[in-house]
């Protein structure tokens, strides 16, 4: 996390901050970014950048952290959009992603990303749907899903349809951008594995 001084900037310079660490962190991995080329694009000096930051993984899993939270706010607004259609909310959410990714070509941060994933950087992603989470806003978000399309009983139930989904939505995001499918090929592929959760993959169950 950032260290409090940051969170005491006035918005217009830490917002500064932040696109400039953005600017960095889309053009390289994390590994091979610069905290010169962050500096020099905030008009700051070092000092300064460590007054606000550990160091510069202290700033990328902040701006993932902040990605991550703003797609699950979006998340909740598309279930409401789409009358708690937990399918076509998630169906949504992947194609925006995609096709963000998509048009804003190699110098895209969340393409950086799911390009250099390991465990650490997927745990932050998906920070938003971790059982506590879940467990917060469990009232809010059992109200808005259909549960007609589901046999969800109880808060774990929903807790694991989650989980379920998410892990579809964010393989394929990853394998879509990696092995650069066409917008059309990734729907396709999705879509197709959705549809597999939707119908079981039993034909009988006893």
């Amino acid at each position: 996390m950032p260290k409090p001084t940051f969170f005491n900037l006035k918005e217009e310079k830490r917002n500064v901050l932040v696109e400039a660490a953005k600017k960095e962190f889309s053009r390289v991995s994390l590994y091979d970014a610069s905290i010169t080329n962050i500096l020099k694009t905030a008009g700051i000096p070092r000092g300064s950048f460590y007054q606000y930051f550990e160091n510069k993984e202290d700033a990328f899993f902040y701006l993932v952290g902040e990605h991550a939270r703003k797609r699950f706010e979006t998340f909740i607004t598309l279930l409401k959009t789409h009358e708690g259609d937990l399918f076509e909310a998630t169906r949504v959410m992947f194609q925006t992603m995609l096709e963000f990714s998509y048009e804003n070509g190699q110098n895209n941060f969340i393409r950086n990303v799911l390009l250099n994933m390991n465990y650490k950087i997927e745990k932050t992603f998906t920070q938003n749907l971790t059982k506590e989470t879940i467990d917060q806003r469990y009232g809010e978000i059992l109200r808005l899903v259909n549960r007609k399309q589901f046999n969800i009983e109880n808060k774990m139930d929903l807790y694991h349809v989650l989980q379920i989904l998410s892990a579809v939505t964010f393989h394929n995001l990853v394998q879509s951008i990696a092995e650069e499918l066409t917008l059309e090929e990734a729907m396709k592929k999705y879509m197709k594995e959705v549809n597999m959760i939707k119908r079981g993959l039993c034909k009988s169950w006893s």
